[in-house]
């Protein structure tokens, strides 16, 4: 790249190639950290690099709200090398205890304005109740801290877009949605051979989420146990639509690359009568525009078959499925007339109940050879890590993307705008879902929960005006 001159007739052209290409390779490499990991293969199916491949700078992390998913959170940030925990925050100081050993330098806070206080704190994550999120990102976002909002951003559409509404007018810090699967390398993967139709002409989706677990939380005080127990009071939860199968709907919508007009629903407290007001099973059709639909369903009350999506095409169906052993899989079932694509011939076949499905899966060649040289397979990295991987290197980018257009313009916002968002950051950083996507996921979630509890067979209207920032 040419070096920026000082004549200020020239700025706005100047201003124009830095926008366009690069800032400085010796900022590029700071903040991409310039240490190497092994590259994704490319394969027949498969799509090419997408920026797995470098582990950022550290960034200081601090956690809000140390419940279940708060500690597995520290747990994996705690596998991570560049993601050091420096503070962690829960109104309970008792929750201090449990997450002592994957946190054990970190200052400890029960009020979060507190913690926001703190310079050395760089990053935020947070997972407290869902209804809680609003309040704690605003403020975080204020104090120019980077955030990563677990989903749904919220349980009402007014604070979804409250919270993309701030997350957007900041500038100068990341913010990421917890839409953890945005991040995994096997859905990247399998993304440009969905949506290329290799598949076919879609016909419908569906998704299940299966674990007998009751949600309720003992607690030594009713109060305490009022608060903890928020996931099955109707008052404070978006339900199972929105605490489980908000990942599964947004997963379907990327792939498809489409949204739903409207969902109906159906739900029943059918296992765990214990007075919550939440259902325990339900089910839900989402109407694509082209006439299509895809069908869910989620229950606490029956473990069988766990969890997976499907995406059914005229050529073919894919399936998705996770789990913290193995990482991501996916397979193909290809129908009798579906035309040969070539590579499948060579592909590794394996059976499932009665048909026989194509493994589809990143870097098989790679992890095949591993195999062959007696060698174990990597660990499976979980889609919770991936994301927070991610969320650590996109914070150091945008940190080092903002410092290095703002020594050169400092009063160009809109400049900086296009910057962060053009070519060379967009390049840099892990894939992610943003505020953007963290907004349509909560809405199309909060709007299948809508229907869920307005009644056997009730339909809403999803319209398309609610996306908007």
């Amino acid at each position: 790249m040419q070096p920026i001159e000082n004549n200020p007739g020239s700025n706005e052209f100047n201003r124009r190639e830095f926008i366009q290409n690069a800032a400085s390779f010796g900022a590029l490499m700071a903040f991409m950290g310039g240490v190497p990991l092994y590259a994704e293969e490319t394969n027949a199916a498969g799509s090419g690099d997408t920026g797995y491949n470098t582990v950022s700078a550290p960034v200081n992390c601090a956690i809000i709200g140390c419940g279940a998913q708060g500690r597995e959170i520290l747990r994996t940030l705690s596998l991570l090398p560049n993601a050091p925990i420096v503070a962690i925050c829960d109104g309970y100081a008792a929750a201090f205890r449990r997450v002592k050993e994957s946190a054990p330098t970190a200052e400890t806070f029960t009020d979060f304005h507190k913690l926001l206080e703190k310079k050395e704190v760089q990053a935020v994550i947070v997972a407290t109740p869902s209804h809680l999120h609003r309040e704690i990102v605003e403020a975080a976002l204020a104090a120019g801290k980077h955030v990563y909002c677990e989903a749904p951003l919220a349980t009402t559409v007014e604070d979804a877009r409250a919270i993309a509404q701030a997350a957007r007018k900041v500038l100068s810090v990341n913010f990421q949605s917890g839409l953890q699967m945005r991040s995994d390398k096997q859905r990247h993967f399998l993304l440009p051979f969905i949506r290329s139709g290799a598949t076919g002409k879609n016909v419908m989706a569906r998704s299940q989420w299966h674990k007998k677990q009751s949600w309720r939380r003992s607690a030594p005080t009713p109060e305490r146990e009022q608060a903890l127990n928020w996931q099955i009071s109707a008052a404070t939860s978006p339900g199972l639509m929105g605490e489980l199968v908000i990942h599964q709907l947004d997963m379907i919508n990327w792939l498809l690359n489409t949204r739903p007009v409207a969902v109906t629903g159906w739900g029943s407290i059918l296992n765990w009568k214990d007075g919550r007001d939440v259902p325990d099973t339900i089910q839900a059709v989402f109407e694509f525009p082209d006439g299509s639909n895809y069908f869910a369903d989620a229950t606490l009350a029956n473990s069988f078959d766990s969890s997976y999506e499907i995406v059914y095409g005229s050529d073919s169906a894919v399936m998705l499925r996770s789990t913290n052993e193995e990482g991501s899989k996916a397979w193909l079932f290809k129908e009798v007339d579906s035309p040969l694509l070539g590579w499948e011939v060579y592909a590794r076949k394996e059976q499932f109940y009665q048909e026989t499905g194509i493994a589809l899966m990143a870097n098989a060649s790679k992890l095949q050879k591993k195999l062959k040289d007696g060698e174990p397979p990597p660990p499976a990295e979980t889609s919770l890590q991936q994301a927070l991987a991610a969320f650590v290197t996109n914070c150091g980018v945008t940190a080092d993307g903002v410092k290095d257009f703002t020594s050169k313009y400092p009063d160009d916002p809109e400049g900086l705008r296009e910057y962060l968002s053009g070519p060379t950051m967009t390049k840099a950083r892990k894939p992610t879902a943003g505020c953007q996507e963290g907004l349509e996921a909560t809405v199309i979630a909060l709007k299948a929960n809508e229907a869920i509890m307005k009644g056997q067979g009730h339909r809403v209207l999803i319209e398309k005006q609610l996306f908007e920032i």
